[in-house]
């Protein structure tokens, strides 16, 4: 089949999601289509069956704001046309569902007809989706849409809450590619992070409110109290400075490092010891999958699609929002004896199998027929 994909090419997981599924695919013969403003983070390389079209939006001073769906519809109905598209698959409903159903139908006009699958993936229902202001527009391009998929049960019992959809939901949940994952790396640099004593635990995030970073350090405070350790955090946003200001009230700003954003993930992960993820929401929880694919075991919070994920007592263990006197004696559980943790980080990796790539792409697959049957 010929698949075009819109997503944000962003180190966030719908854009992490979208480039995956689109290169995966490409490997089962289909010719995959990505369309964007800018080529995917993960988007490395690109074949006879992995195109890249980028959308260009012109500077006008009439507009104070840009209109890039605008752009989006008119890309896509040329790269549709062009490319004799099979079908549409957008990740996101703002603007991307939105802006697919206009090039359905600027390619109707022309006697074409291109069916179109939304997947929802989170912040386009719970915040961006849900407010008055846009909540309207995400209505109606769910249920304009050919299919639907959600990444959770929990997204999934979100936005039928949230909106009044007539389209069936169907969960199809994020994914990791096995075929990618390495057990272990030959130039491991584990020793410029911490002493071979030393226990190493994550965070990885984009450090906004709804992250709970302040969980993270005094969980990781109290951790230290018993166990040697180091905590490492990846990722940028409003809330480092907090962080960086709690740790060093607790006294503990040295053992803590702030890596910022980094495509040395997997590196880290490979010798890390647990993660960390006590998130206020999380619609699917994909940074705790890739954490566990690595062998980590997660403590999160209980909180949306990371009850789906996160195997209680099994891949690691599952508390309540804010409950960071938990959190520590669930860590401390974990890591005090070498052979608990590597029962744990075992477990963790089992787990994560259950959603190999393998398991989810015939899911996709699968709707994509059924659609361009329709």
């Amino acid at each position: 089949m010929k698949i075009a994909i819109v997503c944000y090419p962003t180190f966030g997981g719908s854009g992490v999601v979208a480039t995956e599924l689109g290169i995966a695919l490409s490997k089962r013969g289909h010719e995959i289509h990505f369309v964007t403003y800018k080529q995917p983070v993960r988007l490395e390389y690109l074949t006879h069956n992995i195109h890249y079209h980028e959308v260009i939006v012109p500077e006008y001073p009439l507009f104070h704001y840009q209109p890039y769906e605008l752009a989006l519809s008119s890309k896509l109905v040329n790269v549709i046309k062009k490319h004799k598209v099979d079908v549409l698959h957008v990740h996101y409903a703002i603007p991307h569902a939105y802006a697919g159903y206009m090039a359905q139908q600027m390619l109707k006009e022309e006697g074409i007809s291109i069916p179109m699958m939304t997947t929802l993936h989170g912040t386009d229902i719970t915040l961006v989706g849900s407010h008055n202001f846009y909540k309207p527009a995400v209505n109606f391009s769910i249920n304009k849409s050919d299919a639907v998929t959600s990444v959770s049960h929990s997204l999934k019992k979100d936005t039928l809450a949230i909106f009044s959809i007539e389209n069936d939901i169907e969960v199809v949940p994020n994914f990791i590619d096995f075929s990618n994952i390495k057990d272990g790396f030959d130039d491991c640099k584990r020793h410029l992070m911490a002493a071979p004593d030393e226990r190493i635990l994550i965070h990885i995030s984009n450090l906004r409110p709804v992250k709970r970073v302040q969980d993270v350090i005094k969980v990781f405070h109290g951790v230290q109290k018993k166990i040697k350790a180091k905590l490492i955090i990846i990722g940028d946003g409003p809330d480092r400075e907090m962080a960086s200001k709690v740790a060093h009230e607790l006294g503990i700003r040295d053992k803590i490092i702030f890596l910022g954003k980094s495509n040395e993930i997997e590196r880290i992960l490979c010798f890390s010891d647990l993660f960390l993820l006590p998130s206020e929401k999380e619609s699917f929880g994909l940074a705790a999958l890739e954490a566990m694919a690595y062998k980590v075991p997660v403590i999160s919070s209980n909180t949306g699609g990371l009850t789906e994920v996160n195997e209680d007592g099994v891949s690691g263990f599952l508390c309540d929002v804010g409950d960071t006197e938990k959190m520590i004696e669930k860590a401390i559980f974990i890591l005090e004896d070498d052979n608990q943790l590597e029962k744990f980080k075992h477990s963790a990796k089992q787990t994560a199998l259950k959603f190999d790539i393998t398991q989810v792409l015939p899911m996709y697959e699968r709707l994509y027929k059924k659609i361009c049957c329709l």
